[in-house]
């Protein structure tokens, strides 16, 4: 069933469902990076191997990645603002998103493959990264696209 809104109404009700799913995704960014930056100065960091120290430095660039991506739309928003162009800064949030996503499922990925490699060893975490990069496929992409397929 449509909705009975102009053009404006329906670019304004989208911006506010894109910036609520971005506030939750930056949220979850947020406890990431900062778990991150806190490893350094545990103790046992000294005791990485070179594969979890590069596999630290990588998540620690995505979860900065990652961070600029959420807070793009943002930026477009505030720059475009008060221009009439909502519908393009809808549009391009909406577009940014996959991308943002993507990095967010890459780091949940990753910083569990991470932890389960550190914690139990090499094997526990290629397994539970693994175990994870399937979940984060099913739950971001299958799922979506079953229930798009489903209501057509």
């Amino acid at each position: 069933m449509a909705r009975d809104e102009t053009q404006e109404e329906q670019a304004d009700r989208k911006w506010a469902d894109l910036l609520q799913e971005l506030r939750v995704m930056q949220t979850g960014v947020q406890l990431l990076a900062g778990f991150l930056l806190t490893l350094p100065f545990q103790d046992r960091f000294d005791d990485l191997d070179d594969v979890q120290r590069t596999t630290y430095l990588a998540l620690v660039t995505l979860a900065g990645i990652t961070t600029a991506l959420v807070l793009a739309p943002v930026a477009v928003h505030r720059r475009l603002s008060g221009r009439h162009v909502k519908p393009l800064v809808v549009e391009t949030a909406h577009r940014a998103t996959r991308p943002i996503l993507a990095a967010v499922a890459l780091l949940i990925v990753g910083t569990t493959a991470f932890v389960f490699d550190v914690v139990l060893g090499r094997l526990a975490g290629v397994v539970t990264g693994g175990s994870m990069a399937l979940l984060a496929v099913g739950l971001l992409v299958l799922w979506p696209t079953r229930l798009l397929e489903s209501s057509e």
